[in-house]
């Protein structure tokens, strides 16, 4: 089966922007934030590092922190990532360490005097971020989106977060870690459920169409056809209109796999529904296709 990995792994990426998506995808919010955060990874000036360095000093601003953890916990950032954050930043001398007195196993973290004025220096330029990226959006909307994609990160992180492209991130890394941590023990992840879906409908399917349904780049998709050949999933065989080309076909585990992901994404839907309350998962549908829809428009311009 799949390898195991670190749900702060880097997933492959490869998406296409600007192009038409698979419409049996886009009713997932999952899938469909997932594309959010691939645009705002490719737009101009984006930096997640920058954000994620924001949001940490603006949530020390308003007070010292405990702990390292208790910092994650309230920001809804992986721990790992989070020791990285406040590496660079001490770094940097924009925060403080000091041993807890209460718990001597612990830090309390305190913003120092050049992070404060480093934070007002970040302050436009996260500002001007998330104006590009919710260009399309009303002054109300803009604020909705905030609040929805709040509703998908742990209620301590809720109040604190500033920065749109924030939320877009942590609430994608959110939805991915719940979703995979369904497929524990399986090797298999939410990611795969795309390309499996797509193979079991289109096949024989060439991996260009694979590429071109999924609006993902080639080389995007020889990455994923290549691991879930190596997990036994899908078979390549020859297409029986060009036979110089390869065709994709699941394989009898790849399709039980199908099985297992599909049923794990519907349950992560239900999750989100349940997050997002009474129509919030359309509502939060709606606004993340005006960002997709915008981009596509300005693509094609």
């Amino acid at each position: 089966m799949l390898s195991e990995h670190d749900h702060t792994a880097q997933e492959p990426m490869g998406e296409v922007p600007g192009v038409a998506l698979p419409s049996e995808l886009t009713s997932y919010i999952g899938y469909t934030l997932r594309r959010v955060f691939v645009l705002l990874g490719t737009s101009a000036g984006s930096d997640e590092a920058a954000t994620r360095n924001f949001v940490v000093l603006d949530a020390l601003a308003g007070g010292d922190s405990l702990s390292q953890h208790h910092l994650a916990e309230r920001l809804g950032i992986n721990r790992t990532i989070m020791v990285q954050v406040i590496d660079r930043l001490e770094g940097d001398g924009y925060v403080t360490r000091t041993r807890n007195p209460d718990n001597r196993r612990s830090y309390v973290l305190s913003l120092t005097a050049s992070g404060r004025d480093a934070l007002e220096g970040m302050r436009q330029s996260v500002a001007d971020r998330d104006m590009r990226l919710t260009a399309p959006l009303s002054t109300r909307e803009r604020t909705r989106l905030d609040v929805l994609l709040s509703r998908l990160l742990p209620t301590p992180a809720q109040p604190i977060p500033r920065s749109t492209a924030y939320l877009v991130a942590q609430a994608h890394y959110r939805l991915r870690r719940i979703g995979d941590d369904k497929l524990a023990g399986t090797g298999l992840r939410v990611r795969h459920f795309a390309p499996l879906s797509a193979i079991n409908t289109f096949a024989p399917c060439a991996q260009r169409q694979l590429a071109e349904h999924l609006a993902i780049t080639e080389p995007a998709a020889a990455v994923v056809v290549d691991e879930l050949v190596r997990a036994g999933l899908v078979r390549r065989g020859r297409d029986p209109h060009d036979r110089r080309r390869y065709a994709l076909e699941l394989t009898g585990r790849g399709r039980e796999s199908l099985a297992t992901v599909g049923k794990a994404v519907e349950e992560l839907q239900s999750d989100v529904a349940g997050m997002l309350g009474a129509g919030g998962d359309a509502e939060l549908r709606t606004l993340l296709f005006k960002l997709l829809e915008h981009q596509h428009t300005a693509a094609n311009v």
